[in-house]
């Protein structure tokens, strides 16, 4: 045990030693947690219409006077030459154009008119997509109104909405778990990684090797610290999503802390494990970007599982973060509890034991 203390007190100590590692346990979560919510959103806004008004009328201008007043939406310029709004969406000047066609408003009211035509730049597929959608709903509130005189009842009074669990539809309450997550990965899995290929580069491991101290005392040594780095990250950031954004949780804080310790074991014992088989930094580095890409794109951090193919949905069943990110979010918008997430700390408790035994399994220790 003492020379156990002994190990760890050496962990802390090269950390406080070394001039840029203390400030990026403490600046890096406080800098992702406030400005990466801001950027890493959903939400499409500024849509740059145009409209091509062939029809002069009271509808026409009632359309644009609904599109102006939108506010995901820009409306840019409106024409009565098509060839120019085009040449403007080929510049990327425009996002959307809006074509109404000849005799309208005149059409809308004895008989059915041409249809409206509605042209988006589809190279961001997303704005594209969005700004359609927010486009259709606009011209829809406008004709709605212009035959409101003819329906009795509005269909705003017979459907009642509402969102369970995020009733804002805001979508930095989805994302502010999975930064976590991510801050998780690159503080708890980098860094053990690189402390022990560091010392196996300047040679510092031998000194190790050559002493009775055992693999097993060896490697939890090098996971205790940054497991407690890992709990101050996450008290860290769930301060800031409560200062910054308001996003308090609405289930347990003990089930946070208690996948936040199975995630942080897990993370750091695979860690650990790609650092025994690397003998450079730049190795260690490559290999877990590898797997710190796949675990970003397929867990559903970023994208929902739901949405992929069949075979990468069966995939993910062996990605830790994907247990952690439910956790998570069930917590923080759901107000779950621990019973009713049982299969999400069972599996990360079999990761955490599994990884956290092959890191102590394949470091080789020679004397």
């Amino acid at each position: 045990m003492r020379a156990f203390l002994v190990l760890i007190q050496k962990e802390f100590l090269q950390i406080r030693r070394n001039s840029f590692l203390p400030r990026l346990i403490i600046a890096f979560p406080i800098m992702i947690m406030l400005i990466m919510p801001l950027i890493m959103t959903m939400d499409v806004r500024n849509v740059n219409v145009a409209i091509v008004d062939l029809d002069r009328s009271t509808a026409s201008r009632r359309i644009a006077s609904h599109i102006e007043a939108s506010e995901y939406l820009t409306l840019t310029h409106t024409t009565t030459e098509y060839s120019r709004a085009i040449e403007a969406l080929e510049h990327g000047m425009i996002d959307v154009i809006v074509q109404i066609p000849e005799h309208f408003d005149r059409d809308f009211m004895i008989a059915t008119p041409q249809r409206i035509s509605i042209t988006a730049n589809a190279v961001n597929a997303t704005k594209g997509g969005l700004g359609m959608q927010y486009i259709m709903q606009t011209i829809a509130l406008s004709l709605s109104e212009m035959r409101s005189e003819s329906v009795p009842v509005e269909i705003s009074e017979l459907v009642t909405i509402e969102n369970r669990y995020n009733p804002t539809l805001n979508y930095r309450h989805y994302m502010i778990p999975a930064l976590m997550i991510i801050l998780f990965i690159l503080i708890c899995g980098f860094l053990p990684a690189l402390s022990i290929v560091g010392e196996k580069e300047s040679g510092s491991i031998e000194q190790i090797n050559v002493t009775p101290i055992s693999r097993f005392t060896f490697t939890l040594s090098k996971l205790v610290p940054y497991w407690i780095i890992g709990l101050f990250v996450v008290t860290v950031a769930m301060l800031v999503a409560r200062l910054a954004y308001g996003l308090v949780p609405i289930g347990s804080v003990g089930a946070i802390y208690l996948g936040a310790i199975l995630f942080i074991l897990t993370i750091s014992g695979f860690s650990l494990t790609i650092a025994n088989f690397s003998e450079t930094m730049q190795q260690t580095m490559f290999v877990m970007f590898f797997f710190i890409m796949v675990f970003m794109l397929m867990s559903g951090l970023l994208t929902p599982i739901d949405s992929m193919p069949d075979w990468a949905q069966k995939f993910t069943i062996i990605l830790p973060p994907r247990y952690y990110i439910e956790i998570l979010r069930s917590v923080y918008l759901k107000g779950s509890t621990i019973a009713e997430l049982n299969s999400n700390f069972i599996a990360l408790g079999v990761f955490a034991i599994i990884f956290n035994t092959l890191a102590a399994l394949t470091y080789k220790k020679q004397a």
